[in-house]
């Protein structure tokens, strides 16, 4: 699969690329568009021109002072904690599946299930604002009962793509697992 132009459940752009290592491995990333420089520019300039409008009509230098430090650490926290870049998939035959999401800051964060813990990987529906979408899960099996699911674990939360995305995902997901 080359990249492809997709939508995520909002209609902003996203990509799919598929990157297949072997029979047996393929690997999956959703990128969501970068931080715009832009739009950090606007939102800030408008919490310090009202900082400053305050400031002006009280002459409290603390109302300064707060606005600059709380946009600091809003962008911080938002690079580092909400905004991700992309998220990778990568599933192994006969070992697992890797689930990863790399966000602007750098920040990595990775999570590994063992073949032996998956019963299947589905796409599921939800209700979310109103509106009917579809995301890919992970069907974990039950320890104790292994025909019963034990939990469902979501694949790509953060980029949300669009069904016809997740179908590319799942076939190609279905087509190694068949194998094992």
């Amino acid at each position: 699969m080359e990249d492809e132009a997709f939508t995520d459940i909002n209609g902003k752009a996203i990509s799919l690329d598929c990157h297949s290592h072997s029979g047996f491995c393929r690997e999956f990333t959703v990128s969501s568009p970068k931080v715009s420089v832009g739009k950090v520019m606007v939102y800030t300039c408008c919490v310090w021109l009202l900082a400053y409008t305050v400031f002006f009509f009280t002459q409290n230098t603390a109302v300064l002072s707060s606005a600059i430090l709380i946009t600091l650490v809003g962008m911080m926290f938002h690079i580092h904690f909400v905004k991700v870049d992309h998220e990778s998939l990568l599933v192994i035959g006969s070992l697992g599946i890797q689930v990863s999401s790399c966000y602007a800051s750098g920040r990595e964060t990775t999570t590994f299930i063992e073949m032996s813990k998956i019963k299947d990987i589905v796409i599921n529906e939800a209700i979310y604002m109103h509106q009917i979408i579809y995301y890919l899960c992970v069907l974990l099996k039950d320890p104790a009962e292994p025909k019963a699911v034990s939990s469902v674990v979501p694949l790509f939360q953060s980029s949300k793509p669009r069904l016809n995305c997740l179908v590319k995902v799942y076939k190609s997901c279905q087509e190694i697992l068949s194998k094992c």
